[in-house]
């Protein structure tokens, strides 16, 4: 009888206990911090890995600065740019050589990782100020080059060695800027004006067929990146949320973060599968668990 009674409750605690989703048994989605607050400036932007799996964040405890974030979210000092510089996006080559956006001194700017010397990939007297990038597997690097003050904005493609190549100039306020990962379409978002825009590209790198993506009614955006499958992840500054859209433009979920200004997001982890991101009014990172790894993986 006992054990009868026994089983009958354990069934009934069984049917009235709460179902977990997919999301809740993960833990996917929900922001946590990862490094300590103040840490950087409220220009903390362009998080990147190189192909050791160390990641690497711009101005860190003053502008000017690119510190390195270890996997326990621990930061410290790895160089100071020179004089009248300040860094807004990392990027790195196949041969791992770092790429900035300085947006300060309008440059592309070179770091060797081993000496730490830096120096000017391309200087261009055409740019308003380089924001952010993507670069593709044949080192051809895309900038996104807004001038905050007109809401206008360029893009640029540099093509190995230093060679900058006008290929729009007729865009909002350039911001984010994601390639597919077949490298076949280039997506560039407008902060002011709320729009992601798609392009084709071909196996040279030129741009066509200018088509809207998606676009918001509210907040901004800043850094985007993309997943294995296509789908892109939108920084959306000021609602602190990271927008999926699917590959035709749909909404797939909105991710919520602690803090509001988030700036760019980078995938990691030993999986890909964990998306760090930068907060500008935290002055920090929070990072999340995601189901899909990163087009480049991180680590």
């Amino acid at each position: 009888m006992r054990k009868t009674l026994f089983i009958a409750l354990m069934l009934l605690e069984c049917a009235t206990a709460p179902v977990l989703s997919a999301q809740d048994f993960y833990g996917l989605y929900k922001a946590e911090d990862f490094t300590k607050e103040d840490l950087f400036t409220n220009n903390i932007e362009g998080p990147s890995f190189d192909d050791k799996g160390n990641l690497y964040v711009v101005n860190f405890q003053k502008d000017g600065t690119i510190g390195l974030v270890k996997p326990d979210g621990q930061v410290s000092l790895f160089l100071t740019l020179p004089e009248g510089s300040v860094a807004n996006s990392i990027t790195f080559t196949s041969h791992g050589k770092m790429l900035l956006a300085d947006f300060k001194g309008h440059n592309v700017l070179e770091v060797n990782m081993k000496t730490k010397k830096v120096g000017v990939y391309v200087h261009e007297k055409g740019f308003n100020q380089p924001n952010d990038f993507c670069i593709n597997s044949r080192d051809q690097l895309f900038v996104s080059d807004p001038n905050w003050k007109d809401g206008t904005g360029k893009l640029w493609r540099v093509d190995r060695g230093g060679k900058a190549v006008l290929l729009t100039d007729q865009m909002g306020t350039t911001n984010g800027i994601e390639l597919s990962p077949d490298e076949r379409t280039l997506y560039v978002n407008e902060s002011v004006q709320r729009k992601i825009w798609s392009f084709d590209v071909d196996g040279k790198g030129n741009i066509t067929n200018k088509k809207l993506f998606a676009e918001f009614p509210d907040f901004g955006f800043d850094g985007m990146k993309c997943d294995q499958e296509g789908n892109l992840y939108v920084t959306r500054y000021g609602k602190g949320a990271i927008a999926v859209l699917s590959p035709t433009g749909q909404l797939i979920r909105e991710v919520m973060l602690k803090g509001k200004n988030c700036s760019n997001l980078v995938f990691g982890g030993i999986n890909g599968k964990l998306v760090f991101v930068t907060l500008q009014d935290r002055k920090g990172m929070e990072r999340f668990r995601n189901d899909i790894a990163g087009k480049n993986k991180g680590l």
